[in-house]
């Protein structure tokens, strides 16, 4: 056993077995107990005042040692200190660890939104939206248990129609609960007959809309198109505009909410509602489901004529 240990082992168990029978049962003397106690304590203390300028040392040139740092600390902060004074506050304060401390490296789907610019908001550049081309989703949290809890939404709508196609509500807004929303969008596109490949999904750059689980699932797999905001939610009015509205008008609902369960069949509900029966100013003051079906029979109609 090092003197160190030692010193830390007394150190936890003196006051409650006395500080004599302590330093003898591991054979320290009284004299080396305190020099080592209190020099540490002193030492930390001494040079406290080099502590921030070490660290900012050690994040801006991580490949320093304690030779370089020394002169670093001369010349950039005008800080004269023994390079083995350095040596053992790195030592001391863990400064190798911050050293070897790097960013991560972005993900290559990072990488590809960065290197493709304003070419990412795929909806920006469409001077014309048809029917089934492009929707919208974002997470927004909703207050529910008299407003002492906290859940996320995720709901996916259409451009044109204004239709929900999927949501699903969660503890917390993560790549789950993102592809749960989409599975149920997929759900109502089967059951309406509607082709989503090659439809563009506008959304903004979280990590999870940029993660591989996200991306890989819709990209690779549905075959859809991902576009990405380039301002945050400036760049998506469309689904803000739809959570702010679902969340004013059925806030008191949610309110009453017990429980995670309880909101998610208030928030079913809502959605139901939204889509069959609320109408809408920019579709004729007809609802989702009516404007769908109106858009499809006008569809079928004007295909027999071409007939």
């Amino acid at each position: 056993m090092t003197t160190e240990q030692k010193v830390a082992l007394v150190e936890s168990v003196w006051q409650e077995h006395g500080l004599g029978p302590a330093l003898a049962a591991v054979g320290l003397p009284k004299s080396t107990w305190y020099y080592h106690r209190n020099q540490k304590v002193s030492y930390e203390d001494k040079y406290a005042h080099l502590r921030p300028h070490l660290e900012a040392v050690a994040r801006k040139h991580s490949e320093y040692g304690y030779r370089r740092t020394t002169i670093e600390l001369r010349a950039g902060y005008n800080q004269v200190v023994n390079r083995k004074v350095v040596q053992r506050l790195h030592k001391l304060w863990g400064l190798p660890l911050l050293r070897n401390t790097k960013l991560p490296r972005p993900s290559g789907v990072r990488q590809a939104i960065v290197a493709a610019g304003e070419r990412v908001n795929l909806v920006a550049q469409r001077d014309q939206i048809g029917l089934f081309e492009v929707a919208y989703t974002d997470f927004t949290e909703l207050l529910y248990a008299d407003g002492t809890r906290k859940a996320y939404l995720m709901p996916i709508i259409g451009h044109t129609c204004k239709m929900a196609y999927g949501w699903a509500v969660g503890e917390r807004a993560n790549t789950a609960l993102a592809l749960r929303a989409w599975e149920n969008a997929k759900r109502t596109f089967r059951q309406l007959s509607i082709s989503f490949k090659g439809m563009i999904v506008h959304h903004d750059q979280d990590p999870v809309y940029t993660g591989y689980g996200w991306t890989g699932q819709l990209l690779l797999e549905d075959h859809v198109r991902l576009s990405y905001a380039l301002n945050g939610a400036r760049d998506n009015p469309e689904m803000e505009g739809f959570n702010s509205r679902f969340k004013t008008e059925n806030h008191s609902l949610f309110l009453d909410a017990r429980n995670l369960e309880e909101l998610g069949e208030v928030v079913c509900q809502r959605m139901g509602y939204y889509n069959t029966a609320r109408r809408h100013s920019s579709i004729g003051y007809l609802s989702p489901l009516a404007y769908f079906q109106q858009m499809s029979t006008d569809d079928s109609n004007g295909a027999r004529h071409r007939e």
